[in-house]
Order: structure tokens, then C-alpha cells, then sequence
């Protein structure tokens, strides 16, 4: 049996795109902006999203997929940014890709690609004295100073910091 035409029509419109517009994005990035909750993290991801979406819109038109999102990895990487800040982003670009699969914009072929993107590796230990377990507990146990304590301790502390700063002050004239 032959499909009639406006069957093929509809089958066509079902379809999830491989390039998004910026329509497409904005409708997406505000899907993703209402799901958050803290107002710091809705500033980083739309500052994340605004800054990938230039650099999708700076690029000759690209499919939103896993190539291209590795690419903005490695352009991130190349800026010099830490693993922190790159991981950050991407996780937003992961969540942008989500959402415009759950809104029918992307395929979730392309949404799950998008989500196997590996994180950056942070190399390198974290230096200093951590506290273990039990001496963070044992440090909130601890009753806060009384106010004239807190003084008669920090006092001393404020007048050599300023015996130290009149006497550079008084060096450099």
C-alpha cells in the first residue's frame, strides 16, 4: 500500500532536528534555567549556555551532537580554563542537550551521545591539613567564644597589623 502525502508530512514533522536554532536553544535553555532551584547555580548554567550558544552560533552551522560538543570541550580546554570550571559548563551543556530532547527538539540518540562526553581530569592533590571526619564534628561541638574573648584575642592581632601598615606606608614616602 502507498503512503499518501500527507502521511509522509506527518511522519517528516515528528522528527527531531540535528541542527537547533537559537529559537530552539532559548526554548531550551529556559526548560533548563526554571528546573534549577538556587539562583547561583541558574546564573552559572545560563552564563555556560550563553557562552556555548556564541560559540555554536560563531561556528559554520553545526549538528548538535557529540562531535560538536567535544569540539567546545577542547575549546575550552585550549582557553586555559581549569577542569572545575570546564566540567561545570559541560554539565550544563548536558542538561541543555536533555531538555531539548524531552521538549521533542533532539533525538535522545543525540541527547545520550551528548551525555557520554568525558569529564576533564583533575589532576593533582588538594595540599594542606584537611580535617578527618570526627575533628569537623568535634570542631562544630565546640561553644563560640564570648564577645569579649573574641576581643581581647583578635585585638592584638588588628594592632600590629596596623603598627605594620603605618610603617610600610611611612617607607614608601
Amino acid at each position: 500500500m502507498r503512503k499518501t502525502s500527507t502521511s509522509r508530512a506527518k511522519g517528516k514533522k515528528n522528527r527531531p532536528k540535528i541542527k537547533l536554532g537559537i529559537p530552539d536553544l532559548e526554548h531550551s535553555k529556559v526548560a533548563v534555567l526554571r528546573s534549577l532551584c538556587s539562583p547561583d547555580s541558574r546564573r552559572g548554567y545560563q552564563h555556560a549556555i550563553d557562552e556555548f550558544v556564541a560559540w555554536y552560533c560563531s561556528e559554520p552551522r553545526l549538528a548538535f551532537n557529540k562531535t560538536v560538543v567535544l569540539r567546545y570541550r577542547f575549546s575550552l580546554e585550549e582557553r586555559g580554563l581549569a577542569p572545575g570550571t570546564i566540567n561545570v559548563r559541560m554539565a550544563a551543556e548536558r542538561r541543555l542537550a536533555y531538555e531539548a530532547a524531552d521538549s521533542g527538539l533532539l533525538s535522545p540518540e543525540l541527547a545520550a551521545g551528548i551525555h557520554r562526553v568525558k569529564r576533564v581530569r583533575k589532576l593533582g592533590s588538594r595540599l594542606g591539613n584537611w580535617l578527618t571526619a570526627g575533628e569537623a564534628s568535634a570542631l562544630w561541638q565546640v561553644p563560640p567564644m564570648p564577645k569579649l574573648l573574641q576581643e581581647s584575642v583578635t585585638e592584638p592581632f588588628w594592632r600590629s597589623c596596623s603598627a605594620v601598615g603605618s610603617v610600610v606606608a611611612n617607607s614608601r614616602n
